[in-house]
């Protein structure tokens, strides 16, 4: 009796082991599976260089001056010290740029859309936004005050794209079957995007502004959730050599991955020298993001870029 129970708790261990190893072993097939299935959503890159230097004068200028982005950045009251340095900083140079706040503050211009929620007040800038300007840009990039946006890429980045087509571009992110862009990084939404968006938003049932569910999704994906009853599809934004060039990371954190995953090549294995957005950074930082960016040069350097992107008339852009 004895002989046939420890039988049975060797069979019962045994018997657990090896369903212990099955598991472990399905786990990290499907942690491949996941990581390929990852990379199965569009790539769109940023225009060849050598095909910009074969337009003409004046089609170069045409384009540059073709390509409008309106900024939109979601601001709450606790945010006033990134308020500021993004108000200060990149935003300046956004063909237009408004803060959207949660309420009315005396400190800073903003509209007001009286809400805390994140979904409730991103779509209702979405809908400010396009029933003002839909006539009068062709762009529109949204942000977080954390984010630090270099607006010349991404007028370079939207170059050859057509603002009539659905385009909702950033950085690409799997959330089971749903795959979204995430806000961090910042949201690019072409014209006929943001007029599927606004239309979407009417119906309650497809894109309830509560979210409709047990669980609360995070705006970014609620964003996607609607946009796709629309017909409109996430796209990863990469340059020329396949790099992000939305990060939802500061460059620091970046070039600490870089100096543990690529030591011999930090800088070049960090981010891609076309980037559009970096985020996660302290008012501080944006300041040094942009004497960075716009200020400093090393003497001697000539940059021959074929395009330039100039501020509107009057506009508060250095």
């Amino acid at each position: 009796m004895i002989s046939e129970s420890s039988s049975f708790i060797k069979g019962v261990v045994l018997g657990g082991v090896f369903c212990m190893l099955v598991t472990l072993l399905g786990h990290i097939k499907v942690g491949h599976g996941t990581k390929a299935h990852h990379h199965e959503h569009h790539h769109i890159q940023a225009p060849n260089k050598e095909d910009v230097l074969n337009l003409s004068e004046g089609e170069r200028v045409e384009l540059s001056k073709n390509i409008n982005v309106y900024c939109i950045i979601l601001v709450k009251p606790k945010d006033l010290g990134h308020w500021a340095a993004a108000r200060e900083t990149w935003s300046k140079h956004c063909d237009k740029a408004e803060f959207y706040s949660s309420e009315k503050v005396k400190v800073f211009d903003s509209v007001a859309v009286n809400t805390n929620d994140m979904w409730a007040m991103m779509r209702k800038a979405y809908k400010i936004a396009y029933e003002r300007y839909k006539d009068e840009f062709s762009w529109f990039f949204l942000a977080y005050p954390t984010t630090f946006a270099i607006i010349e890429n991404l007028k370079y980045f939207l170059l050859k794209k057509d603002p009539s087509q659905p385009f909702y571009i950033g950085h690409t992110v799997k959330s089971g079957d749903l795959e979204y862009v995430d806000g961090e990084g910042g949201i690019v939404l072409s014209i006929e995007s943001l007029r599927r968006l606004s239309r979407v938003l009417e119906d309650p049932d497809k894109c309830p502004e509560q979210g409709g569910m047990i669980w609360k999704l995070a705006e970014d994906k609620q964003l996607a959730i609607c946009l796709k009853y629309g017909g409109v599809f996430a796209e990863n934004a990469e340059d020329s050599e396949g790099k992000d060039v939305f990060n939802t990371k500061s460059v620091g954190a970046l070039i600490k991955e870089a100096m543990s995953t690529h030591p011999q090549q930090v800088v070049d294995g960090c981010c891609s020298d076309m980037a559009i957005t970096f985020s996660g950074l302290a008012p501080n930082h944006m300041h040094v993001m942009m004497y960075g960016v716009y200020r400093l040069r090393p003497y001697g350097h000539s940059y021959s870029d074929a395009l330039v992107f100039l501020p509107p008339p009057g506009s508060d852009n250095d």
